[in-house]
């Protein structure tokens, strides 16, 4: 008997007096100690699968068809027999641990009032089980963590935290909803390591949630591939990797940012040099609030960039990447040389310094955060035009239907609003608002991380597209070394505000030099690597 067996799942959403059937005859099962991945991409159902296993859906859907528990029918279990089953048999930890986590309790009490309801555990007892169960997931000298707030934790201990808490009261099932997708990949490793050695020790069984193929390949006993709200292949890991039977599994198996860039022309011009650059925030203490130290967040930075080239700047979080990109942009201080078009910026003010900014432009990680909800398409992709004003004798609808054309969308969708398109859709947008004031140099900060590996590779190539076409210069931020691969020219590698590695393409990621980056492209790509504590 399975330990869990869905059959025939039906899910439906009432919206605004229709049914949207969000999940479409979905059978599988998870048997004990196993680990099956639901894989798909945004969108295709896998999450709203996940929670009707334990009936956390919103009040507006209908659930039809069998959820079996350990052989015991959970479709119309009564409240109490729910409540028991979540956390205690069932437990689940989320992609995005800083909402999930409450920002005003410290760690030790949050983890303390599940061990409080599903367990009676209090005082001592329970500081002692909750220094255990921190110590179990690697969070080091776990006593003097138990006062700390979330906001006081790196990504990678507070989804730490998370999985503490999912296995407080010794769940058998662990529902894991794309936990590592907001992270690092070196962490990302080290999370997916540490998942299977619980599983391995405790006993555990695994309903992983994932669009990333790489980590079901590495954690997955078995696949099930979803489409539209339904299981279009599933089976044994193995054998979907080597011989997959569906269109849709073989397109995601593919989808992969693949190639190199194109050679930069010969005798192209630098558009962005910056030497020595510094940046240091200073750390104040004191009733007089003295300066007694700094926070050196870039610690000498030096580097050319040319027409038609990509810098790809890598790095784990708080390594000084973003902070490096809004120094070169002039959008926080820094001390050091500036030059952009062979003019130097680093001390420029007021008007001058407005005026160059139609030729640097940036694009952000999160298109729908960047994206103003009260504005148009066509509103947001002008609204550069209206700052460094229209040129004269051109039309600004269609100014903004030509370069929507450019970005691989319809201008018949420019009165539309951003909640009406997916996000690779929106991350166009973002392009082509930077796009339309034709700049020199684009900063592009992680524009792929929150998107699926299929769109990932259609930005990539659109990237590709522009900057054959326009000759820009690209300074590409991001962890994901295989997209940095597949764009970058020259390559930065950063750790704690000090460039540590820098080079072409090639060389780093074929033949790193430091340990640190032989272990992020060890984490990143398969290969063999070097110690992150190196």
């Amino acid at each position: 008997m399975s330990l869990l067996s869905v059959e025939n799942l039906h899910i439906r959403f009432r919206q605004e007096g229709r049914l949207i059937h969000a999940v479409k005859g979905v059978s599988f099962h998870v048997d004990k100690g196993e680990t099956v991945a639901l894989v798909g991409e945004s969108g295709s159902g896998k999450s709203v699968t996940a929670l009707s296993v334990v009936r956390l859906l919103a009040d507006n859907a209908q659930l039809e068809g069998s959820i079996r528990w350990q052989g015991q029918e959970m479709t119309d279990a009564a409240e109490p027999a729910l409540r028991a089953m979540r956390g205690n048999d069932i437990s689940f930890i989320f992609q995005e641990p800083m909402t999930s986590l409450n920002p005003l309790h410290t760690i030790e009490k949050q983890i303390a009032e599940s061990l409080a309801l599903h367990q009676g555990l209090r005082g001592e007892v329970a500081r002692a089980r909750i220094v255990e169960l921190l110590a179990k997931v690697g969070i080091r000298d776990a006593e003097s963590r138990l006062t700390a707030y979330p906001h006081e934790l790196s990504g990678g201990q507070r989804q730490r935290v998370m999985i503490a808490m999912a296995l407080a009261n010794g769940p058998e099932l662990l529902i894991a909803d794309e936990p590592t997708t907001a992270l690092d990949v070196t962490i990302q490793a080290q999370i997916l390591e540490m998942l299977a050695e619980l599983k391995a020790r405790e006993g555990l069984s695994m309903l992983f949630i994932t669009h990333d193929l790489g980590i079901v390949r590495r954690i997955a006993d078995r696949v099930c591939v979803m489409q539209g709200g339904e299981i279009v292949e599933q089976g044994p890991t193995a054998e979907i990797f080597a011989n997959p039977q569906h269109p849709y599994t073989c397109s995601l198996l593919a989808a992969e940012p693949k190639g190199r860039p194109d050679p930069v022309p010969a005798g192209a011009p630098v558009v962005a040099e910056a030497q020595d650059l510094r940046v240091w925030f200073p750390i104040k203490t004191g009733l007089m609030r003295r300066v007694t130290g700094h926070v050196k967040a870039v610690n000498g930075a030096s580097f050319a960039l040319r027409a038609g080239e990509t810098l790809g700047i890598v790095g784990e979080s708080g390594s000084g990447k973003t902070t490096l990109a809004l120094a070169l942009l002039r959008l926080i201080p820094s001390q050091g040389r500036i030059v952009f078009l062979g003019h130097r910026i680093d001390d420029q003010r007021g008007g001058a310094l407005r005026s160059l900014r139609r030729d640097l432009q940036i694009v952000f990680q999160d298109p729908y955060g960047s994206l103003s909800p009260r504005m148009t398409v066509e509103e947001i992709i002008a609204e550069g035009l209206g700052v460094h004003g229209l040129e004269p004798g051109r039309d600004r609808t269609q100014m903004v239907a030509a370069i929507m054309q450019e970005v691989g969308l319809d201008p018949a969708m420019m009165g539309r609003y951003p909640h009406e398109f997916s996000g690779g859709q929106r991350q166009r947008i973002a392009i082509a608002r930077a796009m339309i004031l034709r700049p020199k140099l684009v900063v592009l900060d992680e524009p792929t991380s929150a998107l699926d590996m299929t769109v990932q590779v259609q930005i990539v190539e659109l990237l590709r597209d522009l900057q054959r076409k326009w000759g820009l210069a690209y300074l590409f931020i991001s962890h994901d070394l295989r997209v940095v691969r597949a764009l970058s020219h020259q390559v930065l590698v950063m750790r704690a505000g000090d460039v540590i590695e820098a080079g072409e393409g090639a060389q780093v990621f074929e033949a790193p030099r430091e340990a640190y980056t032989r272990a992020l492209v060890a984490a990143a790509l398969g290969q063999p690597g070097g110690d992150l504590q190196g």
